[in-house]
C-alpha cells in the first residue's frame, strides 16, 4: 500500500463517503419526485384530495327564507351577465325603489356565515383571499311571470324560452357532440369524484401554449376553459369575459366549489353542468329575437327550428331518415362551434363556420363518434340556407294590454325603461287584475266591430253609430275596486291591437268629463268662502259692502250666510247648486286672448235658465262656461284686490303684468316660427321668408340686411334680383341707396318688422339661425328675451292703456288658471297646465281616461285618495341565496277634499245617470231585489282644427278626432272610465256622442255582474289618512272642523274671522308649474 498524502491526512474516505450521500439524496429526490408525480397523476385521474378539500371548504354554505327583512344580505357585485340579467346585481336599487313606494319587505333570504364567507375570502382564506361566486344551484330559466288577483297567470317570459328539464331529456347526439368538442372525460362514470373545473391534459398544453407565446408574441394559445369554467365566465365574470389571471382562477375556483356543493361524488353536478350548457351557452343576439341563450332558442332563432323537432329528430330512436337528422345534427354542432366567438361566426359570413363545423363532422366519423352516413349527409347540408327560411311573428297586443299596463307601472317602479330588461327578471308579481274578467271585457269590445252584432246590442241608434263602420271605433275600458290596500285595477282593457295605452298614454279631448271637475272646483269655491265667512254674525257680514269688479260667487256666499239659518258646508254646497244660470249662447265672451261664442248640445235649451244642478244632468254647455267665469273671476278678484293697477297709468305694476304678456305671446310666435325654420338650409330659410312677403326692392332689402347683416351689397343685389317681383332689374344706384339705408343699425327689430311687412320675431328666428344652424329651442328662448320685450314696446306706451288694460287682464285670467290647474292637479290631472280659457270647462284642456277614474276614485271615498294599485306582492330571485318578497301594506290615504264635497258631487253623478245624459245605463247593474247606484259623467270630443280670418270667420276646419267618454261610479267602491276613440281624418265619417260608452257600459254589465262585490262598504280612509292642500296646522280663524284631519262629518266652527284667508289655497296655487298652454281643442 502506498501512502500518499491524502492517505495520511484521510481525505480519500471523505471524498468516498461525500460521493455516497449525494447519491442517496439524489435517490430520495427521484423517489420523492416520482412520489409526487405519481401522486399527482392519481389526483389528476381521481380528484380525491380535490373531493376532500372542496367538499369541506362548501360545508355549511347555505341559506334560508325568513320572515321580515335581513339585516346581513350581501347582492352580487361583480355584475356578471347572468346576475345583471336576473336581477341579481340591481335588487339593493330596486328594493329601496320599492320600500319608497311603500312596499314591506316581508321575507327575505338569510344566508349562513359560509356562504358569507366565501364570497368575501373565497375557499382559500385566510392565506389568500379571492371571494367566489356564491355556490348554489342555480336555474337555467327565468323571467318575469305576472299573476292576477286570484293567482292565476297571465304573462311569463322566461328566458331562454326552450330549455331542457333534465339530462336525461337531452338527445345523446347533443350530448356526444358538445362533449366531443369541449370535454371528452367530463362524464367519465370510473371518476366519481373527478373536478368538473378542471382537464388536467388541456390546462397543462394551456400553459405550455402561454409559455410559447412569451417567445412568439403571434402565437396562437388554446384555452384551457371546461365546461365548468365557461358557464362561471359568461354567467358572473364581468362582461362574460376573464379579463386576468386572478379571474380565471376565480373561475375555476368557483366552478370547483360549485361542482363539490352536494359532496365529493360529482357524478350528479357534471350532468348537470351538459345539462346547464347546452340550456344557457350564450349564442350572441339577433333582431327581433334579441340575446339569444341555449341550444333550444338558438335553433328557433338561428335556424327556425321548432325545438320539438329538434329533439325528436336527433332522438337515438327517432323514425327520421338521415339526411333529416343530419341537417338538425350540423345546425346544432354549427352552434356549440359557435360559442368561442359567437357575433362573429353568427352574424357574420356563414362560410368560416360551415367549414369549421364541416371539419368536426370528418373528426367525429373518424373517431367513429358519427356514423359516415350521417357525415356524408351532413356535408351535402347549407348552413345558409337554413337560416335564411327563420320568421318571427309578433304577438297580439290587444290580448295583453292588461299584463301591458302592469309591466309598464313594474318598469316605472324598478327604474328599468325598457321592457326587453324588464322582461329577465327573476320575479314574480302578483297583479290586481281579474283576468277572467278582462279577458271577457276583452272579447265583448272585439265583438263590437262586428256590424250585425254592433246594432244587435243598440250601437245602431241615434247619437251612436248610425254613421261610421263599426270597426273603425277603438274602445277603452277600466274598471277599479277600493280595497283597504289601495284602488286595485281589476280590467283594463281596449281593442287597439297596438302596444299602446290609451288609458294612460294619450291626450284625448274627452269634452265635458271636464264639468266634472268644473263642479269639483266651483264646491271647492263654496267651501273656501264658507270657511272664510261662515264664523261671522249676520251683523258683520252685513258689513261688507261689495266692491268693484266684485265676484259673484263672493256676493253670493256672503249674502247666503246672512239669510240662511242653517251655516252648515253640507247644506251652503247644497244651496250652490240651485243657482241659475242662463244657457243662452249669445253671448261672446273675451277668454283665453280673443272673443269666443260656444254652443249648446240641445237648442232647446238656449232659452233656457236653469239650475247648476240641472245644468250638470243634461250637460249644457253655457252654464258651465258662465259658471268657470265665475271661478276665474273668484280668482282675478281676492279680497283686498287693488284696483289702481287697472285705474292708475303709472301704477308700476301694470308694467309688470305687460312684460309677462309680451314674453308669453312672443314665446307663442317664436313657436310657429320654430316649426317653420328648423331644420331647413340656408336657401331654404331664405326662400320661406319672403314666400308671403310683398316683393319689392325694398322690402327685400330690409330682409336680407336682417337676416345676412355681414353680406356684401353683390349678395344682395342677387338676393333681390332672384326674388324680386315683378322681376325687374334693379339699378346700381337704388342698390347702394338699400344697402345703406337699410342696415340693421339703421332700425330697431320692430320697425325693420314693419318695413318688411313680417313679423319682427320671424325676421330676428331666421338671422339668428342663419348664424347658428344646430340652435334648438331651449337657446332660441334664451337668446330671444329682450328682443321679446323690444318688439312690444308700442304697448308700453302709456298712451294705449286700452289695449294694455285688456292684456293686463288676460295676463291675470292666466294667473287664475294657474290657481285652478293646481287644484285640478291635486286631484289627479295629468298634464301640466289648462288653456287659460273658459272652454276649459268643456274639455279644451283635455285629459286622460286614467286621470278622471283618479278623480272618480276621490269622490267615491269621501274625498280620500288612495293609491292606484296594480301590483300588489313582488317575489324577487325565488329560491336562490337573494330570495326576497315585498307586499304592499294598508294603503294610508290623503284627504284631499272634504267629505260633504264627495258626497254632494256623488249625489249629482247619480242623477246624471237617472235622468240626465247617462240615462241609458240606469238599472243595468241592478240586482234581483237590490238597487245598485250608479252615477257618472259623460263627455263628448270633436276635436277640430280651425282656422279664422282677421274679422273672425272660419276659413278652414280640419277634423282630428273623435271621442265619448264616461266616467262613472259602479256601488260603493267601483269606478272606472269607459271611452270610444276615432283618430285621424276618418273620425269625419262619425257623429257618435258619449252616448256610446254609455250603451257600451249597459252591454258590457251582464260580463261584469258575476264578477263584482256589490255589498255595501264603509268609505276606505286609511288608518293614517292626512291632509293634503287642506289646512291641518296653524288653522287660520273660521276654519270648520269638517276641514280638519280626523274631524270627517263635523262641521262647526273654530275662532270666527271676518275676511277670512285663502293662505292655503295660494300655497297651491304657488306651487303649480305655470308652464305653456296646451291647446287642447
Amino acid at each position: 500500500m502506498i501512502d500518499t498524502p491524502e492517505a495520511k491526512l484521510g481525505l480519500g474516505k471523505s471524498r468516498s463517503s461525500s460521493t455516497t450521500t449525494w447519491w442517496i439524496l439524489a435517490a430520495l429526490f427521484l423517489a420523492l419526485l416520482g412520489l409526487a408525480v405519481s401522486l399527482f397523476l392519481n389526483e389528476a385521474r381521481t380528484s380525491r384530495l380535490q373531493a376532500w378539500f372542496f367538499s369541506h371548504a362548501v360545508s355549511g354554505a347555505s341559506y334560508r327564507v325568513e320572515p321580515g327583512k335581513s339585516r346581513d344580505l350581501r347582492f352580487p357585485a361583480g355584475g356578471g351577465p347572468y346576475d345583471a340579467r336576473l336581477g341579481y346585481a340591481g335588487m339593493p336599487s330596486f328594493l329601496e325603489r320599492l320600500q319608497a313606494r311603500g312596499f314591506d319587505i316581508s321575507a327575505q333570504a338569510r344566508q349562513s356565515p359560509r356562504l358569507v364567507q366565501l364570497s368575501e375570502g373565497g375557499v382559500t382564506a385566510p392565506w389568500f383571499k379571492l371571494g367566489i361566486f356564491p355556490p348554489y344551484r342555480e336555474k337555467d330559466q327565468a323571467g318575469l311571470l305576472l299573476y292576477d288577483g286570484y293567482g292565476r297567470p297571465i304573462y311569463r317570459s322566461a328566458y331562454p324560452q326552450r330549455v331542457y328539464p333534465s339530462f336525461d331529456a337531452l338527445p345523446r347526439l347533443l350530448v356526444t357532440g358538445l362533449l366531443y368538442i369541449e370535454n371528452h372525460t367530463l362524464l367519465d362514470d370510473d371518476n366519481p369524484q373527478q373536478n368538473p373545473a378542471v382537464e388536467w391534459s388541456r390546462f397543462g398544453k394551456a400553459l405550455a401554449d402561454e409559455s410559447l407565446h412569451l417567445f412568439r408574441p403571434g402565437y396562437h394559445s388554446a384555452g384551457a376553459s371546461t365546461l365548468a369554467t365557461q358557464i362561471e365566465k359568461y354567467r358572473h365574470s364581468p362582461e362574460g369575459r376573464t379579463g386576468s389571471p386572478k379571474e380565471k382562477l376565480r373561475q375555476m375556483l368557483s366552478a370547483s366549489a360549485r361542482a363539490y356543493l352536494q359532496g365529493a361524488d360529482t357524478s350528479a353536478s357534471r350532468r348537470q353542468l351538459v345539462l346547464a350548457y347546452l340550456n344557457t351557452v350564450p349564442l350572441a343576439a339577433r333582431a327581433g329575437f334579441g340575446e339569444i341563450s341555449g341550444m333550444g332558442d338558438g335553433m328557433w332563432a338561428w335556424y327556425g327550428r321548432p325545438f320539438d323537432e329538434v329533439n325528436s329528430t336527433l332522438a337515438s330512436n327517432a323514425p327520421h331518415s338521415v339526411a333529416e337528422q343530419a341537417t338538425v345534427f350540423k345546425e346544432a354542432l354549427s352552434l356549440m362551434i359557435s360559442q368561442r366567438s359567437p357575433s362573429f361566426f353568427l352574424n357574420g359570413d356563414m362560410k368560416v363556420l360551415e367549414e369549421l363545423t364541416d371539419s368536426y363532422l370528418r373528426l367525429m366519423a373518424r373517431d367513429k363518434m358519427i356514423t359516415p352516413e350521417l357525415r356524408d349527409a351532413a356535408l351535402r347540408v347549407s348552413l345558409r340556407q337554413q337560416r335564411e327560411r327563420v320568421t318571427l311573428a309578433a304577438p297580439s297586443q290587444v290580448e295583453r294590454k292588461g299584463a301591458n299596463a302592469v309591466r309598464v307601472k313594474l318598469s316605472a317602479m324598478l327604474g328599468m325603461p325598457r321592457m326587453y330588461d324588464l322582461d329577465h327578471l327573476d320575479l314574480t308579481v302578483n297583479s290586481t287584475l281579474d283576468s277572467q274578467l278582462q279577458q271577457a271585457v276583452t272579447d265583448q269590445l272585439l265583438k263590437l266591430r262586428d256590424p250585425d252584432y254592433a246594432k244587435s246590442v243598440g250601437l245602431g241608434d241615434k247619437f251612436l253609430l248610425q254613421q261610421g263602420e263599426p270597426g273603425g271605433v277603438t274602445y277603452s275600458f277600466t274598471l277599479i275596486e277600493r280595497t283597504p290596500t289601495g284602488n286595485q285595477v281589476r280590467v283594463q282593457a281596449d281593442n287597439f291591437d297596438q302596444p299602446f295605452d290609451i288609458n294612460e298614454g294619450t291626450k284625448l279631448d274627452l269634452g265635458s268629463t271636464a264639468k266634472l271637475r268644473t263642479l269639483v272646483s266651483y264646491l271647492e269655491v263654496i267651501a273656501d268662502l264658507h270657511r272664510q265667512y261662515a264664523g261671522a254674525s249676520r251683523e258683520e257680514l252685513g258689513k261688507i259692502k261689495p266692491t268693484e269688479h266684485e265676484p259673484t260667487l263672493r256676493r253670493w256666499a256672503i249674502d247666503y250666510l246672512r239669510q240662511s239659518d242653517d251655516r252648515a258646508l253640507s247644506s251652503m254646497l247644497a244651496a250652490s247648486l240651485e243657482r241659475k244660470y242662463s244657457a243662452n249662447p249669445g253671448e261672446s265672451f273675451f277668454t283665453g286672448g280673443g272673443r269666443h261664442t260656444f254652443e249648446n248640445f240641445e237648442k232647446s235649451d238656449n232659452s233656457r235658465i236653469m239650475t247648476l244642478r240641472d245644468a250638470t244632468q243634461h250637460s249644457v254647455n253655457l252654464v258651465y262656461i258662465r259658471l268657470m267665469r265665475d271661478i276665474v273671476h273668484y280668482y282675478m278678484y281676492p279680497p283686498g284686490y287693488d284696483r289702481d293697477v287697472m285705474n292708475d297709468k303709472e301704477d308700476p305694476r301694470r308694467r309688470e303684468y305687460l312684460q309677462r304678456f309680451a314674453d308669453r305671446e312672443g314665446k307663442t310666435f317664436m313657436a310657429g316660427f320654430y316649426h317653420k325654420y328648423h331644420g331647413k338650409s340656408a336657401a331654404q330659410i331664405d326662400d320661406l321668408l319672403v314666400e308671403k312677403a310683398r316683393r319689392s326692392a325694398k322690402r327685400l332689402a330690409v330682409i336680407f340686411r336682417s337676416v345676412h347683416p355681414q353680406a356684401d351689397e353683390a349678395a344682395m343685389a342677387a338676393f333681390i334680383a332672384k326674388h324680386l317681383e315683378p322681376p325687374l332689374k334693379t339699378d346700381q344706384k337704388t342698390l347702394d341707396k338699400l344697402y345703406a339705408e337699410m342696415g340693421p343699425d339703421r332700425f330697431n327689430l320692430a320697425d325693420r318688422g314693419y318695413l318688411a311687412s313680417i313679423h319682427p320675431l320671424e325676421l330676428w328666428m331666421a338671422a339668428y339661425l342663419q348664424a347658428h344652424p344646430g340652435a334648438g329651442w331651449s337657446e332660441m328662448v334664451q337668446a330671444s328675451a329682450a328682443q321679446r320685450q323690444e318688439v312690444y314696446q308700442w304697448l308700453f306706451n302709456s298712451k294705449h292703456k286700452g289695449g294694455q288694460d285688456t292684456r293686463i287682464k288676460e295676463i291675470q285670467e292666466i294667473d287664475a288658471f294657474r290657481k285652478i290647474h293646481a287644484d285640478w292637479k291635486r286631484l289627479g290631472y295629468p298634464f301640466d297646465s289648462l288653456v287659460p280659457s273658459y272652454a276649459s270647462a268643456l274639455g279644451a284642456s283635455a285629459d286622460r281616461p286614467a286621470a278622471l277614474a283618479e278623480l272618480m276614485s276621490v269622490i267615491s271615498n269621501d274625498g280620500v285618495r288612495l293609491p292606484t294599485v296594480y301590483i300588489d306582492k313582488l317575489h324577487f330571485a325565488a329560491d336562490t341565496p337573494y330570495d326576497t318578497t315585498l307586499a304592499r301594506p294598508p294603503a294610508k290615504g290623503v284627504r284631499v277634499l272634504p267629505p260633504e264635497i264627495a258626497q254632494l258631487t256623488r249625489q249629482v253623478l247619480s242623477e246624471v245617470v237617472d235622468k240626465g245624459t247617462a240615462h241609458r245605463v240606469s238599472g243595468a247593474f241592478d240586482r234581483k231585489g237590490q238597487h245598485v247606484l250608479i252615477g257618472g259623467k259623460t263627455g263628448t270630443g270633436d276635436n277640430r282644427f280651425k282656422t279664422f280670418s282677421r274679422g273672425g270667420g272660419l276659413t278652414s276646419a280640419r277634423v282630428v278626432s273623435r271621442s265619448g267618454a264616461f266616467v262613472f261610479y259602479i256601488g260603493d267602491h267601483y269606478f272606472g272610465t269607459i271611452v270610444a276613440y276615432v283618430a285621424g281624418p276618418k273620425a269625419a265619417d262619425y257623429k257618435f256622442t258619449s252616448a256610446l260608452p254609455v250603451q257600451v257600459l249597459k252591454v258590457l254589465a251582464p260580463t261584469l255582474l258575476p264578477r263584482l262585490d256589490l255589498t255595501p262598504r264603509e268609505p276606505s280612509r286609511g288608518a293614517d289618512a292626512v291632509a293634503e292642500g287642506m289646512p291641518d296646522v296653524g288653522l287660520p280663524p273660521g276654519t270648520p272642523l269638517c276641514l280638519v284631519p280626523g274631524m270627517d262629518g263635523v262641521c262647526q266652527m273654530a275662532k270666527p274671522a271676518v275676511g277670512g284667508d285663502a293662505s292655503w289655497r295660494r300655497r297651491h296655487a304657488e306651487s303649480a308649474s305655470p308652464g305653456g298652454a296646451e291647446n287642447g281643442a
